[in-house]
């Protein structure tokens, strides 16, 4: 009896989730967005009415926060067909791919390409690819654009001018190598300034930075080919990538409590002018806004281990809409993104929300830091687009594992030789 009972209160909870009002028959001159950024509800509203006084067509933003809450009513919703017209999927990859094999997800490509592309030109690349889905993909998906990029994020270093300038270092000259960035650091630590912070307690931002500077070091094909078993973690360029974590420690460039330190505690760090450096996205510049509005500060490129290969750095589309497939209002969603992706739109959302624009032509009329985060696009990179992963085991033991090297607990060499034994194990159980 008790399964049976389970399986009427997961019915329930399904048909409360998704609610009855977006399984009926809608005014078609009506277009239904769902999404989970709060932070953006006054600007959609905005946006909205400007957008029926110049066709008449009325846009119904519905919010749903916070995002797990939302990812919970999107994955419900889908299960009793009730998505809206236009809806954002929360998550990795595999979980956008499901959507669209189940078909939820309507393949804007032909949109995108029509009148000569001139749709699909106005965004940055990376921000298209996030959404796109190229031809061999490892999860078996059409070959098509899935969504639309509302914005970008690059994530990188920010440093504190004001800070520089006590330290007796030029405020716009910051280090661009790894050898300038410890210098600069012995600079600030001799006028008694805290240093680096980030929120390493989350172990993606360890990733992140990570990764970074392992694919400046050794190039990107050095790293597929270890996610690929081709090259062990015991190769001394893995291992000096560990060892730059150590100096880390070793000069204590960390705040104290840094390795626990979740993002949102180093913001407010940084924000108060008790670091000079962090590791953050260019969301923070929203967030820099409201901590402290009168913060100096710029954004700068990790700074380069080996100036022979590029500085890599995470970045793509920050969020997306998709198109239910099934809509019937498929053409009006359509045409809606279209304007929400035109220039004016995009200004108003990156004025409002200081989040970086998806779109090249707006840049002109945003704020000049986000300009600063926009200008490294070129360098951007993301774990979604890589043709190659690391299994999540392996990546979690290496984050992890950095954060053993800051505390002392773990040298360079023998987090290296474990990483490679758990690796493996990995590729063995994959074979059995």
């Amino acid at each position: 009896m008790g399964p049976s009972i389970k399986n009427i209160i997961s019915l329930f909870l399904i048909l409360l989730l998704s609610g009855c009002g977006t399984g009926q028959k809608q005014d078609p001159n009506t277009v239904t967005v769902w999404h989970w950024m709060s932070d953006r509800e006054e600007t959609f509203e905005i946006l909205a009415q400007r957008y029926q006084q110049e066709t008449g067509i009325t846009v119904k933003f519905e919010l749903f926060a916070p995002s797990e809450a939302y990812a919970q009513r999107v994955k419900a919703s889908a299960q009793t067909n009730t998505l809206p017209d236009i809806f954002g999927i929360l998550g990795e990859k595999r979980d956008f791919a499901s959507f669209i094999k189940s078909g939820y997800v309507a393949d804007l490509t032909e949109e995108m390409n029509i009148e000569g592309s001139a749709w699909k030109n106005r965004f940055f690349e990376k921000a298209l690819a996030v959404n796109e889905f190229t031809e061999g993909n490892p999860h078996g998906v059409q070959p098509g654009m899935y969504g639309v990029p509302l914005d970008v994020t690059t994530i990188q270093m920010v440093y504190n001018k004001k800070l520089y300038t006590q330290a007796g270092l030029d405020p716009d000259a910051p280090p661009k190598t790894w050898e300038q960035f410890i210098a600069h650091c012995q600079k600030l630590k001799d006028a008694g300034i805290p240093r680096f912070v980030s929120g390493f307690g989350e172990i993606w931002m360890i990733d992140a930075l990570a990764s970074n500077l392992a694919m400046n070091l050794m190039g990107e094909d050095k790293v597929f080919k270890t996610y690929k078993g081709e090259v062990p973690y015991t190769d001394p360029d893995w291992v000096r990538v560990l060892s730059l974590f150590k100096q880390m420690a070793d000069e204590k460039i960390l705040v104290e409590g840094g390795v626990t330190m979740v993002n949102k505690t180093a913001e407010q760090t940084f924000a108060n002018e008790r670091a000079a450096y962090a590791f953050n996205g260019s969301w923070c510049v929203n967030v820099f806004k409201g901590m402290n509005p009168n913060l100096q500060y710029a954004a700068m490129l990790p700074p380069a281990v080996n100036v022979s290969h590029p500085v890599k750095i995470w970045g793509g589309a920050g969020s997306s809409f998709m198109v239910n497939k099934q809509s019937e209002r498929r053409a009006g969603a359509v045409q809606f993104l279209k304007w929400m992706t035109d220039n004016a739109q995009q200004v108003t959302l990156a004025k409002e929300t200081e989040n970086l624009p998806s779109t090249k032509s707006s840049l002109d009329d945003i704020l000049p830091i986000l300009k600063e985060f926009a200008d490294d696009m070129d360098n951007a990179t993301h774990p979604n687009l890589y043709p190659v992963h690391e299994s999540p085991q392996v990546t979690e033991a290496f984050d992890k594992g950095i954060q053993s090297i800051l505390i002392g607990e773990k040298t360079p060499q023998a987090l290296a030789e474990e990483v490679q034994k758990l690796k493996e194990k990995e590729s063995r159980k994959k074979s059995s």
